[in-house]
This record gives C-alpha cells, structure tokens and sequence, in this order.
C-alpha cells in the first residue's frame, strides 16, 4: 500500500529544513568561535600590558636605588616576574635626565634651632625624568613608560649632574 500523495511530497521538505538548520547552527559555532578568539586576544593584551607596566616599575625602582649624586647612567635591566630563572622583560631604562632644580625650603619647627648648616635649605629638590621602554622577549611586543621622580642632593652633588 502506498502513502497518500500528500505525505510523500513532504517527505523532501523535511530533509531540506534540516540542512538548513544544520548550516544555521555551524554559521553560530562558527561566528562564537571567532568571538572568543577575538576576546582571548584582548585579555592577552591587557596581561601583557600590566605585566610590562610592573616591570618598568620594577627597573625604574632599582634605578631609583642608585646614587643620583653622580652622573646616572643608561641600563638594561632584565625582570624576571614568575621567579622561574628567566628573563621575562628586558627593561632598558634611558639615562635619567635633571627636569627642574629648586632649593628646598627649611625645614619646619625644630630643625630651625639646628642652624643652616643642619637645616634643609643647602638641600636642593631634583625632579627628574626616567624613561624605560619594555620589551617582551617571547612577543616582542613593547610599552614606553616615563616616570617622574623627586630627589632631594646637595648643592654640590646637584652642581655636579643637573643643568641649570
């Protein structure tokens, strides 16, 4: 016995509709897929940036730890943040440069009976900016990073490196 005519012309419909939902949900997965790589890139970027701005902290903070009365020098400084035995940023931090020098202003209070030779005004207030560019040695990405510091040199040592 054969089925109605009816219901053997829908038989091919029903094939056609499932193709067209299975590209539907490939044309989803598809488009998903993209949406998430496209998300992982931008996570990874934001990782590498705040990384790459603690070790430029980190080397203009050893820079910082050097003597400022005499000249300063230029340095590459290598940054290891996870602790494993290897570099994972080379920082090279550019010769610091004396922005502005001013004399410090006498201390407050009890220092003013310490007379001028134990108060603050032979001290001079340096500013200076730092410079250090990152570079990701696995990447080769990279991030420019200036910082401003203050220090605080005598006379002589302020004569010595800063250019009035």
């Amino acid at each position: 016995m054969r089925p109605p005519v009816a219901l053997r012309a829908q038989r091919g419909a029903t094939l056609v509709i499932g193709l067209i939902m299975l590209v539907l949900i490939t044309l989803m997965m598809t488009s998903a897929f993209m949406l998430s790589s496209g998300n992982l890139r931008a996570v990874g970027n934001m990782q590498f940036r705040s990384e790459a701005m603690a070790a430029a902290n980190l080397a203009i903070e050893q820079v910082l730890g050097t003597d400022f009365s005499e000249a300063p020098a230029a340095q590459t400084v290598n940054i290891d943040l996870d602790n494993d035995g290897t570099t994972d940023y080379a920082v090279e931090v550019a010769i610091p440069t004396c922005v502005r020098a001013t004399v410090a202003k006498p201390a407050l209070g009890s220092s003013l009976s310490l007379g001028t030779a134990m108060s603050s005004s032979a001290f001079w207030n340096t500013v200076w900016d730092i410079d250090a560019d990152v570079n990701d040695t696995a990447t080769g990405a990279a991030i420019r990073i200036h910082q401003g510091v203050r220090v605080l040199l005598s006379k002589a040592q302020k004569d010595s490196v800063c250019d009035d």
